[in-house]
């Protein structure tokens, strides 16, 4: 007998349509824009989980047994079919154990970005914190910062995975070297100097990944990624595609300049993951060479897992025509060390490998392994997610106030004054009633972030961002930022002419500069310049012009021009770039940020991008690159950056010999007697030194304020070793450190000195060695001499 129900069929019909429009166009009143909105029964897109009942009882379930065993628990219940399906970046689910779909590619280089397909901003978190793009934040040379962006951005993440929104494993930071001004993705490095990317690569990663959170093994809040390993910083430069590139790099720029980001970032940072890139390196593509991927492991215990860029794989077949076919190239990424795939050969082309005994199964099951331990570390076998440790971070942790306050400082503290004639910063409202503000960016908010952005929480631009200071009008000038007619100029010219000060806003923007789209010329686009020199002129008082950008830019015009009284470079500064700009120019934020990259004069784009060398070579004209090694003029140098305060330095102490004695050497007597010689120059081995520790010194520095504003200033010391040392660099950064000063006041700086790590260098075996001799320390316009002997 059916059973007859009361209900009316229509009225449920139009119910369920109306409930499936809702579902697909989410109206913000029921799905608000504000992240920070509070809910008792939080959204779950993906609420399923592994190790949920009744598959929890399987023993890689089981939390009270390491992580090996339970990884290894897991590779032997699958069959050879699963473990090929789970090679590639959208893991398949695996029903039958309880084995959720998982997707490892999530990005994060500056905040919660949209880029990968494990974010989605659809659900309750609608926006994420954008910070400054990350050479803006490197400028501000604050390691503390640095920690604290990536903790906050792991907070994010891990809440935005609570709500569904995002995975665990966030394939950030970029530590490539920023080589060639012309990259287009320099923007999203910190900059030249290896040891500075290196400090980056640790504080960021340290935070992003909160391991001190949980301690020990016990697991960790997200999972960072270094990348690209190694020797990338090339896009689409001529003939040269990132996807074919060989770069050609020889053994001492490898250990002295590329590799230590990378050491670094795994050693001292822990990351849970490695990226292999694009590109050849001497021939081999990076994801199939052995030697770079286990050195990674073997050298730098590295317990991760190698992930490819996505494509990686297939262009070693299809761009490089290093592999004769498609399961050749997994052959040789799985061989090499590769655990899996962002693309889908690996999940193509496995079974056919097998089939012809390019590899064995023992080979998938190793990667396996390092995929579930991470896995694992992040608590995804765990059962109930919001019962672990990060369980109760939801939508309410996202967007925060103290997030926020964190992007605005992280702006003002990376903005860099690169003139400032007569003082004409900070902006006096006693004096100046209204302001104009000229350019196609100066009231467009989404040039702000840079690549690799997200939704931002709340973004404000130059424009609005001075309106709640002064009176302020807006003239766009240029139609957008490549500026190719005039026709905007009048207005412009216009509204300087009746306007107090002017503020120019020019520059690069990601038409310019990007992922896959390289610059040819450093000069500014199209006819910026003009639009920059006709304001200038017809503004009664000098022009303030501010720089938005990664990529250096030749202004040497606008350096010695005397109708342009200030330049700051502000970046990409990201959500509160507009308040942050606002602050620094009516002097509410005493600018201290450094220039972390050198800018070039647009003769440096007659150099060959594809030239990885960075010493120069005078017998074929070839300049060198970066401040360590640049032989040519520049506009502005590595470093470089003004403050509204005038600081002085002294050496306090700091000694003036260290002894290198039998009791600090591997080698015994004989052989310290019977040292090396380069160039003339007596030198060691520094791993014959059984302990460095020995031969570590403090510098101790006095930091004295003159101005009537109170700093917060960036202490950079650079040193040198015996110059004729044949590719000795002409000089690099030893240590640095972000104080604060008070206004007439003076503040002691200790600056600790590993004179193996700080007074090394690499030899052309790529051999790090400790000369023997006179090193320099330099301080702004000090210098001290220390004499290393036996």
């Amino acid at each position: 007998m059916v059973q007859k129900w009361p209900w009316n069929w229509n009225a449920i019909i139009v119910t369920l349509i109306f409930l499936k429009l809702l579902i697909i166009f989410k109206p913000k009143s029921l799905f608000p824009i504000t992240s920070t909105a509070p809910s008792s029964h939080p959204f779950k897109s993906n609420p399923s989980f592994s190790c949920a009942p009744p598959h929890h009882s399987y023993p890689f379930c089981n939390t009270s047994l390491p992580i090996k065993t339970r990884a290894q628990s897991l590779v032997s219940l699958l069959t050879l079919h699963e473990k090929i399906q789970l090679l590639s970046n959208n893991a398949s689910a695996i029903p039958r154990l309880g084995l959720s779909a998982y997707e490892w590619w999530s990005e994060s280089l500056h905040g919660i970005a949209s880029n990968g397909p494990g974010v989605s901003f659809s659900g309750p978190i609608r926006a994420a914190t954008s910070f400054p793009q990350v050479l803006l934040t490197t400028a501000s040379f604050n390691k503390s910062l640095w920690f604290l962006v990536g903790r906050a951005i792991g907070f994010e993440g891990r809440a935005m995975y609570n709500e569904g929104q995002s995975g665990l494993t966030f394939w950030a930071p970029n530590i490539n070297i920023f080589r060639d001004p012309r990259w287009g993705r320099g923007q999203e490095t910190s900059g030249e100097d290896p040891m500075v990317a290196s400090a980056y690569a640790v504080e960021y990663v340290k935070g992003l990944q909160g391991e001190d959170l949980v301690g020990g093994d016990g697991g960790f809040m997200v999972s960072a990624c270094c990348k690209h390993y190694t020797a990338y910083d090339l896009e689409n430069w001529g003939d040269f595609r990132r996807y074919s590139f060989n770069a050609m790099v020889s053994k001492q720029d490898m250990e002295d300049t590329y590799q230590p980001p990378f050491q670094s970032c795994i050693e001292e940072g822990r990351a849970t993951c490695l990226m292999c890139s694009y590109n050849r390196v001497n021939g081999v593509p990076t994801c199939a060479d052995p030697d770079l991927l286990q050195r990674a492991r073997r050298d730098w215990g590295f317990k991760g897992y190698i992930t490819s860029d996505c494509d990686a794989v297939a262009v070693i077949y299809e761009d490089h025509k290093y592999a004769k076919a498609p399961e050749d190239a997994v052959a040789d990424v799985i061989k090499a060390g590769m655990d899996i795939n962002c693309g889908t050969y690996l999940s193509r082309y496995t079974q056919l490998a097998l089939e012809q005994r390019q590899i064995q199964e023992e080979d998938i099951n190793r990667a396996l392994s390092n995929l579930f331990s991470v896995q694992l570390l992040l608590g995804l076998f765990n059962g109930d997610p919001s019962r672990g440790h990060f369980g109760k971070l939801g939508r309410e942790d996202v967007c925060t106030l103290e997030h926020k306050k964190l992007a605005i400082d992280a702006a003002r503290q990376g903005i860099v004054l690169l003139k400032n004639d007569k003082n004409l910063l900070p902006l006096k409202r006693t004096t100046i009633t209204s302001l104009a503000i000229i350019g196609p960016s100066a009231n467009d908010s989404s040039q702000l972030g840079g690549d690799y952005t997200g939704v931002p929480c709340n973004l404000i631009s130059l424009f609005e961002g001075l309106q709640p200071y002064i009176k302020t009008t807006y003239a766009s000038g240029c139609g957008d930022t490549r500026c190719n007619s005039s026709d905007g100029f009048a207005e412009a010219v216009q509204i300087s002419r009746e306007a107090d000060a002017v503020v120019v806003v020019a520059g690069l923007d990601l038409s310019q500069e990007d992922e896959e789209r390289d610059r040819t010329s450093l000069l500014l686009p199209g006819k910026q310049m003009d639009l920059i020199s006709a304001v200038s002129s017809a503004s009664e008082r000098p022009i303030i012009l501010i720089l938005l950008g990664g990529g250096p830019i030749d202004v040497s015009f606008a350096k010695v021009n005397p109708q342009i009284g200030s330049i700051l470079w502000i970046g990409y500064p990201g959500e509160a770039g507009g308040q942050a700009v606002a602050e620094i120019i009516f002097g509410e934020f005493n600018p201290g940020g450094r220039l972390p990259i050198t800018w070039y004069p647009e003769s440096f784009s007659s150099v060959p991008m594809n030239d990885m060398s960075l010493r120069p070579d005078p017998t074929r004209g070839y300049p060198g690159r970066t401040y360590r090694f640049y032989t040519g003029e520049v506009v502005y140098e590595f470093g470089y950056g003004l403050t509204y305060s005038n600081i002085t330095y002294k050496f306090i102490s700091v000694p003036d010999n260290i002894t290198v004695s039998n009791t600090t050497s591997k080698s015994g007597p004989s052989k310290l007697t019977t040292h090396k010689t380069l160039d003339g120059i007596d030198y060691i081995n520094v791993n014959e030194i059984a302990s460095c520790n020995l031969l570590k010194f403090e510098v101790q520095i006095s930091v004295f304020n003159h101005g009537d504003m109170d700093a917060s200033h960036v202490i950079m010391l650079f040193g040198r070793a015996p110059t004729s040392i044949r590719g000795a660099p002409r000089k690099t950064l030893i240590e640095f450190t972000r104080v604060h000063t008070e206004s007439l006041n003076a503040i002691q700086v200790n600056i600790g000195i590993d004179p193996c790590k700080h007074f090394s260098i690499v030899n052309d075996d790529g051999v790090k060695i400790l000369p023997l001799g006179n090193h320099l320390l330099m301080l702004e316009g000090l210098e001290h001499s220390i004499s290393i002997e036996l």
